[in-house]
């Protein structure tokens, strides 16, 4: 079995090492090392190359925010979920645009983190229920920045609506009939075009833009 390699980054050793004992009873989870601030996880990344980064956001030195593009930049691979106890509209919505593709409350029970930790170590996005609709309500009143990018061809918009109702690539392969290889390429395009970083902000610019019905216009 392969196992997910997971580096658990928290300022507090109770919470650390209780979320280090829980994994430890799963045989396809494996934490591969612990760090207690931001700038500590930026060294084990680039030593143990975890796969899962779960990562608190309120941390002394170097906090979440700041860590994650530094993640981001040096292991883009890496995907990134925020385990943290503040679910601050703002919060939640700068740490998905900066390049997290999960945020979990620690008062999550302990099946939706290994769920959390699984969908993310598959690139699919995981949002608790609360969570998600604090991300609506931001998405709703947006900041002042925008998006600028490229149009998306037909083929792409499609691509995008099913990434929106959080599909995988073989799911939306399925559903659009092509190969799986072919919606990669159209996932690629779409990231670029739309300067993003993950399929979760691809999801958000869907939601932000009314994207959402698959053959709508």
């Amino acid at each position: 079995m392969k196992k997910i390699r997971v580096l658990v980054v928290d300022d507090q050793n109770v919470v650390r090492e209780g979320l280090v004992a829980i994994l430890a009873n799963y045989p396809d989870i494996e934490v591969v090392s612990q760090a207690a601030d931001g700038v500590q996880a930026i060294e084990c990344v680039k030593r143990d190359k975890p796969e899962v980064v779960l990562l608190d956001m309120v941390m002394p030195n170097q906090d979440g925010l700041t860590t994650i593009p530094k993640i981001k930049e040096i292991a883009p691979n890496t995907r990134i979920l925020v385990v943290t106890g503040f679910a601050e509209n703002d919060m939640v919505y700068q740490a998905i645009k900066a390049g997290a593709l999960g945020y979990i409350l620690k008062d999550a029970t302990r099946d939706q983190l290994l769920q959390a930790i699984r969908d993310v170590a598959q690139g699919r996005a995981s949002l608790q229920p609360s969570i998600a609709v604090k991300l609506i309500q931001e998405i709703n009143h947006p900041s002042e920045s925008t998006y600028t990018a490229d149009p998306l061809t037909r083929r792409e918009l499609d691509t995008i609506r099913l990434i929106a109702r959080g599909l995988s690539n073989q799911e939306i392969a399925a559903e659009l009939v092509v190969n799986e290889r072919t919606i990669a390429k159209y996932v690629s395009s779409i990231l670029d075009k739309l300067h993003l970083a993950n399929r979760t902000q691809a999801a958000l610019y869907a939601l932000r833009e009314g994207i959402t019905d698959l053959n709508g216009e």
